[in-house]
């Protein structure tokens, strides 16, 4: 069905969501919801291909554009200004059913006074902070060089040594710092801190590759090994059905 000649049917204001719309930012966080077919995403100089039911968390004042398949229809509810994305910016996230149960209301009901929206923004933005929550809390170090380590080490492939050399530091002074400051042996700060990144992108319906990929681990066995010996959960449940991670994990709560 060629849903670009339905939204000619309907008021400008809403024939955006079958259209898509030209470069603009919003004064507020908002989501751009991909309910059917295909758009693509215009957003830091990048384009990012979204499918249906895949969505992106845009922060306040951040320029986007969307071009939408001739089947594509999208949803922009905006969020209050505390909503902000992790990282500050912009947040692609997979399909998450709790999400897509709270669209289907929301095209159902078609709400047009704030009065009216603010109950689903308020819902909206329980499920983003239920799917980017950390799974362990953790304490960054206040010393400079320590601080700067935590920062990249969830994300740098190389050892303590070469992140050491990287920061003018020593091995020994990265590691008493941490525990002086942390409470946790680097190597151990370290894991939670890459686990914390990958469970945040299973919760947000990325895939295993995807979360493997973006905390620097290597192989699937290597991360469900983590999560095992972090999480207490065994680790031969998890590689029989490693698509049940999440919700493993929340049982385990």
């Amino acid at each position: 069905m060629n849903f670009a000649e339905l939204g000619r049917a309907v008021a400008r204001a809403n024939a955006i969501r079958f259209h898509g719309h030209e470069p603009h930012s919003h004064d507020v966080p908002h989501l751009v919801y991909l309910v059917s077919g295909t758009g693509k995403l215009d957003v830091d100089g990048r384009t990012v291909l979204l499918r249906a039911h895949q969505s992106a968390w845009l922060a306040a004042d951040v320029e986007h554009s969307l071009e939408l398949s001739d089947d594509g229809m999208a949803l922009g509810p905006f969020l209050d200004p505390g909503a902000v994305p992790p990282g500050g910016r912009t947040r692609i996230l997979g399909q998450m059913r709790d999400l897509d149960d709270l669209m289907l209301v929301l095209l159902c009901v078609a709400p047009e006074s704030d009065e009216e929206r603010n109950p689903f923004r308020s819902a909206i933005e329980q499920v983003l902070r239920a799917v980017t929550r950390e799974q362990f809390p953790l304490t960054l170090p206040e010393h400079p060089v320590a601080h700067a380590i935590a920062l990249e080490a969830p994300y740098f492939d190389g050892t303590l040594s070469e992140l050491a050399q990287r920061h003018f530091t020593s091995v020994r002074h990265v590691q008493r710092l941490f525990l002086d400051e942390t409470g946790l042996p680097f190597a151990r700060w370290r894991t939670r801190a890459r686990l914390n990144v990958a469970i945040v992108n299973l919760r947000a319906g990325q895939g295993m590759r995807t979360a493997m990929l973006e905390s620097g681990y290597t192989t699937k066995h290597g991360l469900l090994k983590a999560v095992s010996r972090e999480c207490g959960l065994p680790l031969e449940e998890l590689l029989s059905a490693p698509q049940r991670t999440v919700e493993l994990l929340d049982e385990a709560a």
